[in-house]
């Protein structure tokens, strides 16, 4: 059935409701819906194990990401379906990220500090370079245009790899995009739960990083605000590796969207290119740095 007609059958309306698409969502959809003047947000996507997204974890995380204050409250959930409270918010840009990334700091540290404490189930788990190897896997299979190219991303990946240090383990959200954070003029939301699970905090960290194209002091306050301390070089390095992963990843999340998903007005080879550039810069930028 279309999109409308599955929101329509879903048990919760009390009347006639009234059906709004939401732009955004590169592998999902969403919609506003109003019923007898109540307005939620509705979710439809359904597994991706291709990128190891299972929607009943992603609403396990987003239940726990509620308890811990930061994210609204799941309403309902079905397999393909997950209805949200609506925030009346402002969804953030990168410059407002920029702009707010001491709100943010403090943000992220209560995620990798809390979220943790409220989930119920199997935890998830979430390594980049992991994630890339296994998409070099799904390229190759599935005959990818760049399948030339995968054995070079691996490399690429393990010397990223290399550069890590050890950190604690955190509960991390792993997709922080502007447009995943949200100010109601009170306070920040954190949305969208697919790729939450336990990991390095410094992914969470380099990702906000280079989605929000922070300059290099604002990198370097990032990360002092984070831990507290102006940041040794090896886990400057270490931040400078994880933000060329992030691209890495982003760039082989769109190979592998190219050859599995048809989201509407998506265009998955424009996506792919862009990132890819992003990674060369931000390799060339790693090589200039001692």
């Amino acid at each position: 059935m279309d999109a409308e007609t599955r929101i329509r059958a879903l048990p919760i309306w009390s009347g006639p409701i009234a059906v709004r698409p939401v732009g955004g969502g590169l592998s999902n959809s969403n919609y506003a819906v109003t019923d007898a003047g109540r307005t939620v947000m509705v979710r439809l996507g359904d597994d991706l194990p291709f990128h190891h997204v299972f929607r009943d974890r992603e609403v396990a995380v987003s239940r726990a990401a509620h308890a811990a204050g930061l994210s609204p409250a799941v309403v309902h959930a079905e397999p393909g379906v997950s209805v949200f409270e609506f925030l009346t918010a402002r969804t953030y840009t990168a410059d407002d990220v920029r702009a707010n990334r001491g709100r943010i700091v403090e943000m992220v540290r209560r995620l990798h500090a809390d979220v943790a404490r409220h989930l119920v189930g199997p935890a998830p788990f979430f390594w980049v370079f992991h994630v890339v190897r296994d998409y070099a896997a799904t390229l190759t299979a599935k005959g990818s245009r760049m399948a030339d190219r995968v054995a070079e991303f691996v490399a690429i990946a393990d010397r990223l790899e290399a550069m890590q240090v050890p950190l604690p383990l955190v509960f991390g959200h792993h997709d922080l995009l502007p447009a995943n954070i949200m100010d109601d003029g009170t306070r920040l939301w954190l949305v969208d739960w697919e790729y939450g699970g336990f990991g390095t905090p410094l992914f969470d960290l380099a990702n906000l990083a280079g989605n929000a194209g922070f300059s290099r002091d604002e990198e370097l306050d990032l990360l002092d605000g984070y831990f507290g301390r102006a940041p040794e070089p090896a886990l400057v390095r270490a931040f400078d590796a994880m933000k060329a992963a992030s691209l890495l990843r982003e760039a082989m999340w769109s190979l592998v969207s190219e050859l599995t998903l048809n989201a509407p007005g998506a265009d998955y080879e424009a996506y792919t290119a862009a990132n890819l550039g992003r990674l060369e810069e931000a390799l060339a930028s790693l090589e200039e740095r001692p």
